[in-house]
């Protein structure tokens, strides 16, 4: 069960929320917290990267609806809608790099008919951005007034660019339209319902882990992340869905840990005896990640709650009880 809850003093929230990516890791958590707080949901996904998996249990919720559709061709939702959160996307490296088509269009087409969505039910607007807009950062710790360092034509440039361009697309429609609208720059989140070969470091090194194979550490290990537990991220996001603020808002836990010592606390929190295995990167892999989260504090009275041994160790427990561990895990990776 999740522990979300919104921030003290926060309004009661819309009433009928669009999610899309609604059947992805972060989304799911994101339509269970939403429920959980009295909203009406419409999980939209294509289940190109989703699962039904994740939102199995609000299947017979009353005030849950799951619509099969692919955001980067119009659709409409009869009846009012209060606000449409836009997670829809390939977030992990593995998706991003088989389908980087469809990473651009769901940032670009997807993106464009979300906001058309939300021009015209009068509704809030979220855009789920990600802290690789700041690519490989030439400024530490990352702000949201640096424009980042991201290379346009290199591998990973399906997801930053389609991403940085959902922004420039939901700033556009703001200042055009006067959509009401905000932009959240996700640093990486973690936790339950992760896929186990999503190319992520943290189901990845776990699985790794759990089956007593070597962690599969990238480059020296040195490279930092800052992860932050699902539910802190789901809380995020609803401050600012409930808000007026415009953003982009970072939200992330600014606790810098290498991949290195993240693999060692791993190995340590499942009992496990599992050698570090060290492989070659990807290209433009970011060195360091961390988030400044001065304006998250100030303007959405927000910051990460959960310490990283004690979301480790939730995630942990899930993958143990879920027959995930037993998929076929590809490569490793620092994301």
């Amino acid at each position: 069960m999740s522990d979300v809850a919104r921030p003290t003093g926060a309004s009661p929230g819309p009433e009928r929320v669009v999610v899309t990516g609604g059947a992805g890791f972060l989304g799911s958590h994101l339509c269970r917290a939403l429920l959980a707080a009295g909203s009406e949901v419409i999980c939209v996904d294509n289940l190109c990267t989703g699962r039904l998996a994740n939102v199995a249990d609000l299947s017979g919720h009353p005030r849950f609806r799951f619509l099969e559709a692919d955001v980067t061709e119009p659709f409409t939702v009869a009846g009012p809608v209060d606000a449409v959160a836009h997670l829809a996307c390939a977030a992990s490296p593995v998706d991003y790099f088989n389908l980087p088509v469809a990473t651009l269009r769901a940032g670009g087409h997807g993106t464009y008919n979300m906001l058309t969505l939300a021009r015209d039910k009068d509704a809030r607007f979220l855009l789920a951005s990600t802290s690789e807009v700041y690519g490989d950062p030439l400024v530490h710790p990352q702000t949201e007034e640096y424009w980042g360092n991201v290379n346009p034509v290199g591998p990973r440039a399906v997801y930053d660019e389609s991403k940085r361009f959902s922004e420039a697309m939901t700033v556009a429609f703001r200042k055009e339209f006067g959509l009401d609208a905000g932009i959240a720059r996700i640093f990486n989140s973690y936790g339950p319902s992760m896929r186990a070969d999503d190319g992520r470091v943290v189901p990845t090194f776990i699985t790794q882990a759990l089956r007593g194979e070597p962690l599969s550490v990238m480059s020296d290990g040195r490279q930092t992340r800052s992860l932050c537990y699902v539910d802190d991220t789901v809380e995020g996001l609803l401050a600012l869905l409930d808000s007026a603020e415009a953003g982009p808002v970072n939200l992330g836990n600014p606790n810098e840990i290498s991949v290195l010592e993240l693999a060692e606390l791993i190995v340590e929190i499942t009992g496990s005896h599992s050698p570090l295995t060290y492989i070659a990167p990807h290209p433009d892999d970011p060195r360091r990640r961390k988030p400044d989260i001065g304006r998250a504090r100030t303007r959405l009275g927000w910051e990460p709650r959960v310490a990283l041994s004690d979301g480790l160790k939730r995630t942990v427990e899930w993958f143990a009880q879920n027959e995930a561990v037993t998929e076929t895990v590809s490569g490793g990776t620092s994301r």
